[in-house]
């Protein structure tokens, strides 16, 4: 467990981390992806992708690529992609690449995509093992919303999985959405129209997410002092973090002691 000062320094870089984000609004871009199950797979070939959304945090201009997409190009049909998936998808990743190619100069908003079991260098190493080479992206330039909220938040902010219930806690729809488990069957299903629109709903909670932290309206569990670590260290830096609220409240309790000695006059 990190201590009180540990946790408000992580807390300070973090809010610093999403002020950068919000003050490069048109050069963020919100990404998610759906993929095979990463579980029990026994012969260790890595999951297979079936889609990548992105979405500008700016213009909320949203561009997706998808398996299903590629095949109906092709003149594929739904029931021969299993087929043709090593095809398919690398057609997909090498799109999904040359937009990465496109916008080297964004920052990448996501939500716990920083594994190799599921992140960056998944996707990454999908491409190698299907013959393509790969764009790098900057990791300074990636910023994990799921990570940053725990650092401002607490780890208690809200319950697990953490993006389906901090969504419900909001009150955001999640028509279309797949919690992990549900896009492995939709997989399995080859369901992948419907993997598809799920990636497109997480961006768009994501970006909903977001807007409502900018705000100052998200919900979360946390207590006023639990994102601090402290009673004691949480009132100092809470005071520090809202300086006009803490200057109205020295005013009130002095109003409050003046008043008391002239009754007792």
């Amino acid at each position: 467990m990190p201590s009180p000062i540990e946790r408000i320094r992580k807390r300070r870089a973090a809010i610093s981390k999403l002020e950068e984000v919000s003050r490069n609004r048109d050069t963020v871009v919100l990404v998610h992806y759906s993929c095979e199950s990463f579980y029990n797979r026994p012969e260790g070939r890595s999951p297979r992708i079936t889609s990548i959304a992105v979405r500008n945090l700016g213009n909320a201009q949203t561009t997706s690529f998808s398996i299903h997409q590629v095949a109906e190009r092709k003149g594929i049909s739904s029931v021969q992609i299993r087929d043709q998936y090593d095809l398919l998808e690398r057609d997909m990743l090498a799109e999904w690449y040359a937009h990465v190619d496109q916008h080297s100069s964004s920052r990448w908003l996501h939500w716990n995509m920083r594994d190799a079991n599921y992140g960056f260098s998944a996707i990454a190493h999908r491409f190698r093992v299907l013959g393509g080479k790969p764009v790098d992206v900057d990791e300074s330039r990636l910023f994990d919303f799921a990570k940053l909220l725990v650092d401002i938040y607490g780890p208690a902010y809200t319950g697990h999985p953490r993006f389906q219930s901090l969504s419900e806690l909001n009150r955001i729809s999640l028509k279309d959405f797949l919690a992990g488990s549900d896009e492995a069957t939709a997989f399995e299903s080859g369901e992948y129209v419907k993997l598809h629109q799920s990636t497109l709903r997480k961006v768009d909670v994501m970006a909903n997410l977001f807007n409502r932290y900018e705000e100052g309206n998200l919900k979360t569990q946390s207590g006023w002092w639990q994102p601090y670590g402290s009673r004691i260290l949480g009132a100092g830096e809470w005071c520090r973090e809202h300086p006009i609220a803490a200057l109205i409240m020295v005013a009130l309790a002095v109003l409050s002691v003046v008043l008391g000695l002239i009754a007792l006059r």
